[in-house]
């Protein structure tokens, strides 16, 4: 089921919501109206901590290209909401992942061009790997994003694990306390850490801070990061999806990766060697200045690569 709401301004998108399996999925549209014939479709995906306003500077761009663009909001955040009490309010991987194919086929669309970044690219990089056929294109900001779970006890660099601060302590019960009570303290920071070049002021963080105050949030991020270094359990129902991303499994569908040459929690560094991942065409652009926070602070490279992508794929 569809529900629709209006917002005000001219060119403000169109607020609406759709009933998956599992969430009653809130989402944003923008150009022309579902069922337009012809309009290839997009779909962006936020990241933690973030929210669809992430996209306000491509999405206008792409809508004016004739795309019909939809932006939701993860579980978790903003208006989406469980439509089962007893659901278990899982991050992982697999989730985000069926999440974005339910929405897909909640609203009959057969195919089109993902683009993401952080928890929004794992789940474009997963839908991708597993139905190519569903995917025109991918955009995939800061390279292959499916998680290898099973090598997570594995050290990484020291800069690294200084960066992964905030995932070590929401391991912790104190840190779960502490995104409950301090969850904008937190997210503000990690806005000011992870793309150091970006000068937001308060008013710009407020618009997306609201969307923390979803009631299952901090459950959502906490069994997140707890299942990635396999201190929390699954989803049961969702163990086929995450056996199948144990194997890294390629993705063969036209990818651009983006990557922040100043991204303050996932160096470009670390995207350099992606490209085995991989197997369809294939483009890397590191972003100067950019941080984490690419699509916010880089609008223009987010419009020029899906424009590429939708040309390269055109036949």
């Amino acid at each position: 089921m569809t529900h629709t709401t209006a917002l005000s301004g001219a060119h403000a998108p169109r607020f609406r919501t759709v009933t998956t399996p599992t969430l009653e999925i809130a989402y944003e549209e923008s150009g022309p109206e579902d069922g337009a014939p012809g309009a290839p479709v997009v779909i962006l995906l936020h990241g933690f901590p973030d929210d669809p306003r992430t996209w306000d500077g491509a999405v206008p761009a792409l809508a004016a290209d004739g795309c019909r663009v939809l932006v939701p909001w993860l579980r978790g955040y903003g208006p989406t909401r469980f439509l089962d009490a007893a659901s278990p309010r899982s991050g992982q991987q697999a989730a985000l992942g069926a999440d974005l194919r339910a929405f897909m086929d909640a609203l009959a669309i057969e195919q089109a061009t993902l683009g993401g970044y952080d928890w929004g690219g794992r789940a474009a990089c997963i839908v991708a790997a597993l139905r190519p056929e569903r995917v025109r294109g991918l955009l995939s900001i800061t390279g292959y994003n499916i998680q290898n779970i099973a090598a997570s006890g594995r050290p990484d660099a020291a800069e690294d694990e200084y960066s992964y601060w905030y995932q070590w302590y929401f391991n912790t019960e104190r840190g779960r306390a502490g995104l409950e009570l301090n969850r904008r303290d937190i997210c503000r920071l990690l806005w000011r850490l992870w793309s150091p070049n970006w000068q937001f002021d308060e008013a710009t963080f407020e618009r997306t801070a609201a969307s923390f105050d979803n009631p299952d949030f901090v459950d959502v991020v906490i069994q997140s990061y707890r299942h990635r270094h396999r201190a929390a359990p699954g989803d049961p129902a969702l163990e086929p999806i995450e056996a199948r991303l144990a194997a890294q499994p390629p993705i063969s569908v036209p990818t651009i990766v983006l990557h922040g040459a100043a991204d303050g929690v996932d160096r470009p560094e670390n995207s350099e060697h992606d490209a085995v991942h991989f197997t369809g065409p294939y483009r890397r652009v590191v972003v100067p200045v950019a941080g984490h926070f690419l699509p916010r602070e880089a609008p223009e490279a987010v419009v020029e690569a899906i424009r590429e992508l939708l040309a390269q794929t055109a036949a």
